[in-house]
């Protein structure tokens, strides 16, 4: 792998190239304007914030209308697109989905967007109440007090939700306001083979060839469209090498300002352990699809998912293993720590701080797989509701400050969103996935663990998972034609609270019993032991590099709105320039008529109808993550350029360093949206109202 340059990675000195992901509130302005000769101003960088919208499970998405048209990433909706086949019993993953009329637009179920609305510095007020707090009773107090920030913020408004963030690794806590939108529905979606054009071989590669979109659309209590005022207007289409450019998204983590000691446990232990595991899950569901042509429908979300993750912690690890790079890192962190050493009052407070947090990953390590194994649990959906329903029922009656972090007050709507979601379950994958879990506990607890000889005793694991699927009665769940759940046995243990959980005898909930004592006590061992001790000694550690470094650096990714700058450009890979665009000929070049290079019937026949030299995808030196997926591509007006669907393989290292020579952020370009939405699908309806977003302008700055 080619060595990084990490001109900051937030070990070492601020920025230097076009590198960052930048909280809206501390956007470096001054700079880009030195450099570009184009400041974002206030009411800019408002205005996009406003215009842009997370995903809650996952993923980011933009307004692009004032009557609510959001677009995202095909493989941001396949949750939604898949679960509306189950209910309507077709494969929209294959065939592809298109809302003619704006009735014909279908609810996705359990799916909430969040759009912020403020932010508030609230640094002094958790780090005062934790201040001389024990390190094992740090995690406690801090959660408590997050928790009542976010209830204070909240109050009893359902339609909000207030996040406290840990920036800066316990640098500064900010308040994040979000307006939660839960009516989300499908409005138009390609067939996965475009929208995954060369699958598994293409992934996190360039150059690309992918119409990886989806729009949906934000419905009101009063079942319209939501009338924005805010979104993002559609640009002209042009767009050439060397244009700036911004992303505006919710990157979901980086870890560029790890110590030493948590990089070497994440490149010897932590990444290996994952790295396994997702492989094992990859063979296990590719030999499940190979039961019929359903089994394959309905498993390719899981799929995708392992081959997707597996590809990314591969080039992870790989950047970790890489000499030069982990030397780099170990350099920026020996300068820091002669920094803080050279100067005696910091040495005071701060010169311990890397070995404390070396001690705390060595008690981590020991604990892993037993976390691991009984807190995260098994992968079914079953197991999932079943466990949530019996932490509901338990955490609520407690004090909100006291709760699980998951079942505060501030958190609870999206987990009724979740848990009364009416997205398909299908027995046969469930049961494949509980007994794959199971064998893959069994294997790290060993035979003779006390959870594993009670909740399998002398039965194999899939006679287990076969036992407590078929039994369940946690499918059943009643709603009504919008997706509202009106009734069944789900949501009767939901509304009955713990004295009706309690009593149910359900197969499932039974086994989300049978261990959850013990999955409690070691994820209390692992807050009280490795969250706190480790967030105490992370607050020390950010403090330091702030009297070091100052203010002008950006804090690692935390799922959380953000804004990078870059732009459009080509780069060098085994001594050839890839240029930064291709074109929609470039598709049908590649083009062999198997899968994954099988264009769909759709695009082969609209071939005469398209222009060849259309640019299709592009890339530009924005710097992104996982999370980013979905985010808007803008100009320096503001108006849509492209779709961010991935990053090259080399931006893979970006989890832990920058290099602006080679990291790419790999967009669908806005003229092939517009080109094949017209040309291909014949989706006059959509096309329209995004030309009509770049005529309206309402709400620009």
């Amino acid at each position: 792998m080619k060595k990084l340059m990490l001109l900051a990675a937030l070990c070492a000195a601020p920025a230097l190239a076009d590198e960052g992901m930048w909280t809206f509130n501390n956007f470096p302005a001054a700079k880009v304007k030195a450099k570009y000769n184009f400041e974002p101003t206030k009411d800019w960088l408002d205005h996009l914030r406003l215009a842009s919208v997370r995903i809650a499970g996952g993923c980011s998405a933009s307004v692009v209308s004032p009557d609510g048209l959001v677009m995202t990433n095909h493989h941001c909706a396949r949750e939604c697109i898949e679960g509306l086949s189950g209910l309507d019993k077709k494969d929209y993953n294959k065939d592809g989905f298109w809302a003619k009329a704006q009735t014909d637009e279908k609810r996705c179920p359990g799916y909430e967007l969040n759009q912020l609305q403020e932010i508030t510095d609230v640094t002094k007020k958790v780090q005062d109440a934790t201040k001389d707090t024990p390190a094992d009773k740090f995690n406690e107090v801090q959660k408590a007090t997050l928790a009542g920030l976010e209830k204070e913020c909240a109050g009893d408004n359902t339609e909000v939700r207030c996040e406290v963030v840990s920036l800066y690794r316990g640098g500064r806590y900010d308040l994040y306001k979000y307006a939660r939108l839960q009516d989300i529905r499908l409005v138009f979606a390609p067939e996965d083979q475009i929208a995954f054009f060369g699958g598994d071989p293409d992934n996190f590669m360039f150059p690309r060839y992918d119409l990886d979109v989806s729009f949906i659309r934000i419905y009101g209590k009063d079942g319209k469209p939501m009338k924005m005022d805010h979104f993002l207007s559609w640009s002209d289409g042009s767009l050439k090498e060397g244009d700036l450019t911004f992303v505006a998204g919710n990157p979901g983590g980086t870890s560029r300002g790890l110590t030493v000691a948590q990089l070497e446990d994440d490149r010897d232990y932590k990444l290996p352990l994952t790295l396994y595991r997702t492989s094992e899950l990859r063979g296990f569901v590719t030999q499940y699809q190979e039961r019929g042509k359903e089994q394959k429908r309905h498993s390719n979300d899981v799929l995708f998912g392992a081959e997707n993750r597996f590809k990314a912690l591969k080039g992870r690890h790989a950047a970790l293993a890489d000499k030069n790079f982990f030397g780099l890192l170990a350099k920026n962190e020996a300068d820091f720590r002669a920094k803080v050493k050279a100067r005696p009052e910091l040495e005071k407070q701060y010169g311990a701080t890397w070995d404390n947090i070396a001690g705390i990953v060595k008690k981590l390590q020991a604990m892993r797989k037993e976390y691991n194994a009984l807190e995260k649990g098994p992968d079914s959906e079953l197991f999932k509701h079943a466990r949530g329903l019996l932490r509901y029922s338990e955490e609520v009656t407690k004090p909100n400050g006291d709760r699980l972090k998951e079942y505060t007050d501030a958190r609870l709507p999206q987990f009724k969103q979740q848990i009364l979601s009416n997205a398909p379950m299908y027995d046969e994958l469930e049961t494949a996935l509980l007994t794959f879990s199971l064998t893959k506990m069994r294997e790290d607890l060993g035979p003779d663990h006390p959870v594993i000889k009670r909740v399998l005793g002398t039965r194999s694991p899939a006679e287990v998972a076969a036992a407590a699927v078929k039994g369940s009665k946690l499918k059943d769940l009643k709603t009504d034609k919008t997706g509202n759940p009106i009734g069944g046995f789900r949501k009767e243990l939901f509304d009955g609270g713990k004295a009706k959980v309690d009593a149910s005898k359900d197969t499932m909930l039974e086994l989300a019993r049978a261990f959850d004592a013990e999955a409690r006590a070691v994820r209390k061992r692992f807050e009280t032991e490795v969250e706190g001790p480790l967030k105490k000694q992370q607050e020390l550690l950010a403090k330091a590099r702030f009297a070091v470094y100052g203010d002008s650096i950006y804090p690692d990714a935390t799922f959380t709105p953000r804004v990078s700058y870059g732009t459009v450009k080509g780069y060098e890979e085994n001594g050839a320039q890839v240029k930064p665009f291709t074109t929609l000929a470039g598709a049908f070049e590649r083009h062999t008529g198997a899968d994954p290079f099988a264009l769909p019937k759709s695009w082969m026949t609209a071939k005469p109808r398209l222009g060849m030299d259309v640019p299709f995808n592009f890339c530009s030196t924005n710097d992104i993550i996982g999370g980013n997926s979905g985010s808007p591509v803008v100009n320096q007006k503001g108006e849509v350029v492209g779709l961010v669907f991935d990053g090259n393989i080399q931006s893979l290292g970006g989890e832990y360093g920058f290099d602006e020579s080679v990291n790419r952020t790999v967009s669908v370009h806005s003229a092939a949206l517009i080109e094949s939405l017209d040309k291909v699908y014949g989706a006059a309806r959509l096309v329209t109202e995004l030309k009509g977003s770049a005529a309206t302008k309402a709400g620009q700055p």
